[in-house]
């Protein structure tokens, strides 16, 4: 089946068309906003929040196991960072999927591996969330890495794309509390540990040079 496609609709003109891959990566990469307006190829209208939060069913299936649990969120996010190899999550492109499942805070998406890309999903324990903090559309969530008391946090920052969502998944971590730390993290940042996500694909940097040119063009009024 061939994938939709949408224009986006800058300053009363549309350009694109794009594919929902390439419009969650510019969303990430803050070159659109939830708000702006998406035309389909049928003539019917959206937005980028309403096509995010409408994912197409079993986007992702990187179930290993035959055992199921109860899902009581799913959210649609991008994995902005993952600091420190002990959470082993991979380097997930583009659009995840985040789900609450009882003690399990579960991210599946896609990562390139060689040539090709796959899809994985990794498995956080809930328990282990000692801190959580909303930045507008962000949340970080700082998870315990061991059972010593000394043991390090780790910090991993999901983008939900809007404040409501975000606001959301927090309320499913009670015991988390807030940050002490202010705005930045204590302690030193090894090099290579942080994982930087912002990798959608080629067509999300040409797509985002398009509409940089065209917000630049439409402000200097060239005709």
């Amino acid at each position: 089946m061939e994938e939709a496609q949408y224009h986006v609709v800058l300053d009363g003109r549309k350009i694109g068309p794009y594919d929902r891959r390439t419009i969650v990566g510019m969303r990430i990469k803050k070159a659109l906003t939830s708000d702006h307006v998406l035309i389909g190829t049928d003539g019917s209208q959206s937005t980028v929040a309403r096509l995010i939060g409408t994912r197409p069913p079993g986007q992702f299936n990187a179930d290993r196991s035959q055992s199921f649990s109860v899902v009581q969120a799913t959210f649609a996010a991008g994995l902005v960072e993952a600091e420190g190899r002990e959470l082993q999550i991979p380097a997930f492109a583009g659009e995840v999927e985040v789900r609450v499942q009882g003690p399990v805070l579960r991210i599946a998406g896609t990562f390139r591996k060689g040539f090709g890309w796959r899809q994985d999903r990794v498995k956080l324990q809930v328990g282990d969330i000692v801190h959580a903090r909303i930045r507008a559309t962000q949340v970080d969530l700082w998870l315990r890495t061991g059972e010593a008391a000394a043991a390090p946090l780790r910090r991993v920052t999901l983008e939900l794309f809007t404040p409501e969502s975000a606001g959301e998944l927090v309320e499913w971590f009670p015991a988390a509390t807030p940050w002490p730390g202010g705005n930045d993290q204590a302690g030193a940042r090894v090099k290579g540990d942080k994982q930087v996500l912002w990798a959608a694909g080629a067509a999300v940097g040409a797509a985002a040079v398009v509409l940089l040119v065209f917000v630049a063009l439409a402000g200097r009024r060239i005709f």
